[in-house]
């Protein structure tokens, strides 16, 4: 691993070389990392920004929409006047201007069964900011075929979810949670049912945190947790996930159970 870094990026990255988790071993490893983030949106803005900001080296961004202008309520990563772009290109402009040093794969297109598996490959972890159940679970999947660990966000109204998955590494996968995508009146969308703006930006800073721990193996992982959020309550609740030896995709060994560890208002 090298650690030389030039002046500007000592500069850059100084309040985390300070911190004994981070220092310049850890800084490198930022920079040698591959990220993808699937979803340029809500979700995906504050994690492409703050990974980033933080030095990540090189962010893959997949999405094959077209900028909104209802999107901007809550996809602060775009502006006004990108409103028409594809929202990856939206997403290179913003992202060099923040931090020029990092690569960012700009992907004009969506992540299927046919191309899920190879594009996923080619990175060390995956965030997942779709925002349909269809999409997610082809992004789950392919995250236990390649060995990927999968730090995956959702969102809708007023309360988000976040937890990590490597069944790799032990816990379960995303499948041991949710076994198969509920019916559409029970899981209305965010263009249906609405959402608050800023719980995007709160959820999606929680998964970009949980991406940069993973990549520098600090910190407790939220892998076999589920970390549930109202924020009209403002209360956080923990639940325990095990694996489950039926799931059809990781196998997972252990009886499916969720726990709830507290709550904190």
């Amino acid at each position: 691993m090298m650690l030389d870094f030039t002046e500007d990026e000592i500069q850059r990255y100084a309040r985390h070389i300070l911190l004994p988790e981070v220092g310049a071993e850890g800084q490198a490893r930022l920079r040698d990392a591959r990220v993808l983030i699937v979803g340029a949106g809500g979700l995906g803005s504050p994690v492409a920004l703050y990974l980033a900001a933080a030095g990540v080296g090189h962010i893959g961004l997949i999405d094959d929409d077209r900028l909104e202008l209802s999107n901007l309520q809550r996809q602060v990563m775009h502006t006004t006047g990108r409103v028409g772009m594809p929202k990856v290109l939206s997403a290179v402009e913003a992202l060099h201007a923040l931090n020029p040093g990092v690569v960012v794969e700009a992907l004009d297109q969506r992540l299927d069964r046919d191309n899920g598996e190879a594009l996923i490959a080619g990175y060390d972890l995956v965030c997942d900011g779709c925002d349909n159940f269809a999409t997610r679970y082809i992004v789950a999947d392919a995250c236990v075929a390649t060995r990927r660990t999968l730090v995956s966000a959702s969102v809708l109204r007023f309360e988000g979810q976040l937890s990590t998955f490597r069944p790799h590494r032990g816990g379960p996968c995303y499948r041991c949670l949710y076994p198969a995508a509920p019916p559409d009146d029970l899981a209305p969308s965010c263009a249906q049912a609405g959402v608050f703006g800023a719980v995007t930006g709160v959820m999606g800073t929680l998964q970009a945190t949980e991406a940069l721990k993973e990549l520098l193996g600090i910190g407790t992982s939220m892998a076999g947790r589920l970390l549930l959020w109202n924020a009209l309550r403002m209360s956080f609740h923990t639940i325990t996930l095990q694996p489950d030896p039926a799931c059809p995709v990781c196998h997972g060994v252990g009886a499916t159970t969720a726990v709830a560890e507290g709550t904190h208002a």
